[in-house]
């Protein structure tokens, strides 16, 4: 998957900075929408990282009750993601 692709796909820009809040909460809405109608573990698994950079992924045990390695992935990614994160 495409990462501009999706964002273009979801909210008709590849530039998420200059969004209003309402084309924002459409695009994530619809997002949330197909990221619980997809079926194939690595694209339902892109929607998810999509969904966490836009603060808006559910927990990875919520978000994949049926598959423990897709769940494990997400706890290995948010891991990964808070070292990013810059001391306080």
């Amino acid at each position: 998957m495409d990462l501009d692709g999706l964002l273009i796909h979801y909210f008709g820009t590849a530039e998420l900075a200059g969004l209003d809040d309402p084309a924002l909460a459409d695009g994530s809405a619809a997002l949330l929408l197909d990221f619980g109608l997809e079926r194939e573990p690595g694209r339902k698994f892109a929607l998810w990282a999509l969904l966490d950079a836009i603060g808006r992924a559910p927990f990875p045990a919520d978000a994949f009750p049926d598959h423990p390695e897709l769940k494990r992935a997400a706890e290995d990614y948010l891991s990964a993601s808070e070292r990013l994160l810059p001391d306080d």
